[in-house]
């Protein structure tokens, strides 16, 4: 009998999953929990015990889910034999979540119990053609799935998050910073190159997702996730699920303008928000303020760094950098925060290492810019996990399209 998993994925499931089929809920009733009783699954999804028995045998036998062992300490003080629970059996399925990134590229491989079985990072070549990112792709999940043990043939799918613009449902990128075309069919090009079933989606809703599925979002029914990085982006949870807009090209809060005529953006327009707190913002002012005028180039990590330390150790002019790049971060969240009232502000990527784009100024700032309810402000949480974050999340939607799959309403219309 196998050990109990940890659990992942929202533990409080919406209204409307009440439509799903009944298979597919007291599954993800027990991905949630990791271990639980099938009375206890009785009791969360409100069926009765015979009916949870019947699916329960139904999804042990098609490999779904499996018994596992509750520790005896963790019930009533160790005595007797150790009750029996469900849990996902973890090598039902194996998928390979992937960020594509300005910067860095991050690959991880999950099993079915949403445990790590690989990762790693590759430089990136910055923007490419389709067929160039195509090679990209399948290089990152050969590399990945060979350090989980695998071949790229064992994996059950595969997700890809990337900036920019990009349609999830049609599996289409209008437009984004790392493909030098347009409109760009994507998902379908990496299906048939890879041979894989392959989700798409922007990045920042991938923080999203796997804050949702892995982290403090798991349960909040409303939350909003801001990246800032080479880009600036939003996803946005309500009520337990990822909100992509009418077209899934929303939350574009990058590209809320903040200044009319104002400074230019790489999407082409002027005075957008990340034009004032991204990357290529801060770097565009980085050089002055550090005297390298002339000198031999830094990349933008490197400079960045250096305007940093510089700021930390009081230079006022990379103070005045962060911190006007700190007031129009506060106006955006702000704007958020007016928008849609979340429970939780997410501040992540890697930019959240440097605490001058974060200090208790900007939070100030925000605060001053939201309206006076007489009730208390969301919580704001600063998380920096790096790329992996963005690949956990690609790893989800690989895990939640697998499910769909096999267990969803398509598939008990096929039975």
């Amino acid at each position: 009998m196998e050990a109990a998993p940890q659990g992942y994925g929202p533990l409080i499931a919406p209204m409307s999953d009440m439509q799903r089929p009944l298979r597919q809920q007291v599954f993800e009733c027990v991905r949630a929990a990791g271990a639980i009783s099938r009375a206890q699954i009785a009791k969360d999804v409100c069926i009765s015990p015979a009916s949870v028995t019947t699916l329960a045998a139904d999804l042990i036998e098609a490999g779904f889910l499996t018994e596992v062992a509750i520790p005896r300490e963790a019930q009533d003080g160790g005595r007797g034999r150790p009750p029996v629970a469900l849990g996902v059996r973890a090598d039902a399925f194996a998928v390979c979540g992937i960020k594509l990134s300005d910067h860095e590229h991050g690959a991880v491989i999950l099993d079915f119990a949403g445990r790590e079985l690989a990762r790693l990072c590759a430089p990136s070549a910055g923007s490419q053609s389709l067929a160039d990112t195509l090679s990209t792709l399948e290089h990152l999940v050969a590399a990945a799935a060979d350090r989980a043990g695998l071949t790229p043939g064992a994996l059950a799918g595969v997700g890809v998050g990337l900036p920019g613009l990009v349609d999830a449902e049609a599996g289409r990128v209008p437009w984004s910073p790392l493909l030098s075309g347009e409109n760009v069919a994507l998902a379908a090009a990496a299906e048939a190159r890879l041979g894989l079933p392959v989700s798409l989606d922007n990045d920042a809703n991938l923080v999203a997702l796997a804050e949702l599925w892995f982290g403090v979002g798991r349960r909040a029914a409303d939350f909003a996730v801001v990246t800032v990085e080479q880009g600036v982006g939003m996803g946005l949870v309500l009520n337990h699920r990822l909100y992509r807009g009418a077209r899934g090209l929303g939350m574009e809060l990058g590209h809320v303008k903040v200044q009319l005529d104002g400074a230019l953006c790489r999407c082409g327009q002027r005075g957008c928000l990340e034009a004032y707190i991204a990357d290529y913002a801060l770097a565009r002012e980085a050089s002055a303020a550090l005297g390298r005028i002339g000198e031999p180039e830094l990349s933008t990590p490197q400079l960045l760094d250096a305007l940093h330390e510089r700021a930390m150790a009081g230079d006022a002019a990379a103070r005045s950098i962060f911190n006007r790049a700190g007031r129009y971060l506060a106006l955006g969240l702000a704007n958020v925060v007016n928008l849609f009232d979340p429970e939780i502000v997410i501040l992540a990527g890697e930019r959240m290492r440097y605490k001058r784009l974060y200090a208790e100024d900007t939070l100030a700032d925000m605060s001053r810019l939201v309206l006076a309810t007489g009730r208390p402000a969301p919580r704001i949480e600063v998380h920096s996990w790096g790329d992996q974050l963005w690949a956990y999340g690609a790893a989800a939607l690989a895990l939640a399209a697998v499910t769909e799959r096999h267990l969803g309403a398509a598939r008990e219309e096929v039975a």
